[in-house]
């Protein structure tokens, strides 16, 4: 009898990270087609299978072994309560590479100061068990109520506070809302159950792929450069190079010559060009990275 076909079954966070996740994928090598009405993209590997799940039910969904693996945030894995193992930690957002923050807020002219002055009061969040679990480690009590959307409108009529996500603070602050204080921040992590972490194929796989979208992830914002100077020129080289790790230097034909290789931020490239130049350096090349792996 053949071997059965083995598949890993990844759970792909639809809604405000489906974007960010396909294109760091695409970056990694693998390419995701997510047609619409369908919950199943399909991908150009056949040892994988996609399904698209919402961010807010993913792990849950993977403790129970519905999927093997997949990629949510922190703050949902924390909200649901779900025992997984977390693989590897992948700061990006729909916005940014920084993490998000769920904050406690209040209209702007609220004479609420802390969390100690919303006791007996009520709070709209889509984060119920987090935000009750903060009030407690406060000694707070409130009243939490779960919200559909449109948070942040609900101070001061609906809700005297609200506990809401934010990356910029921009919608918060066109809502005439202030932060009070930090409940959570969270990024994005790869994560699976503990049954397929146990299952040494699975396992291997997983890793695999956590090591390219964290190599892809590397590569982000980083150009390779090489160039060729004057062996006297070495010094002065090295002395203005960034690097990323110790530069490669390779001897040439010529012993009065050495080739450079390394790794450079990219924002850095303008100003450094230059300065290489001038300190003698020449026949610089610049290249686009797609992966970093360490």
């Amino acid at each position: 009898m053949a071997d059965e076909k083995k598949v890993l079954k990844l759970g792909i966070p639809a809604g405000s990270l489906q974007e960010a996740t396909v294109e760091l994928f695409r970056r990694a090598g693998w390419n995701i087609k997510i047609q619409s009405r369908s919950y199943y993209p399909s991908i150009d590997d056949v040892e994988i299978e996609c399904m698209t799940i919402r961010a807010q039910e993913m792990a849950r969904y993977i403790a129970d072994g519905v999927l093997d693996a997949g990629l949510t945030g922190y703050d949902w894995i924390m909200e649901t309560g779900a025992d997984v193992h977390e693989v590897a930690e992948l700061i990006f957002s729909k916005v940014s590479r920084r993490p998000v923050r769920w904050v406690l807020c209040v209209p702007e002219d609220s004479p609420v100061q802390s969390v100690k002055d919303l006791e007996g009061k009520r709070i709209a969040t889509e984060v119920v068990g987090l935000t009750t679990r903060y009030l407690q480690s406060h000694g707070v009590t409130a009243r939490v109520e779960f919200s559909w959307g449109a948070t942040e409108v609900k101070p001061p009529k609906l809700a005297d506070a609200i506990v809401e996500v934010t990356e910029t603070g921009s919608s918060l602050r066109a809502n005439n809302l202030r932060i009070v204080d930090e409940v959570l921040q969270s990024t994005t992590r790869m994560i699976c159950n503990h049954a397929a972490w146990a299952d040494p194929w699975k396992q291997h796989k997983i890793q695999d792929i956590a090591t390219m979208l964290q190599g892809a992830m590397n590569a982000e914002d980083h150009v390779y450069l090489a160039m060729n100077l004057r062996r006297d020129s070495l010094l002065s080289v090295l002395d203005i190079l960034p690097a990323l790790q110790k530069p490669t230097i390779s001897s040439l034909a010529d012993d009065n010559w050495v080739a450079i290789n390394t790794i450079v931020n990219e924002r850095e490239i303008r100003s450094l060009l230059p300065r290489l130049r001038e300190a003698g350096a020449s026949g610089i090349v610049e290249m686009p990275i797609n992966k970093i792996i360490g």
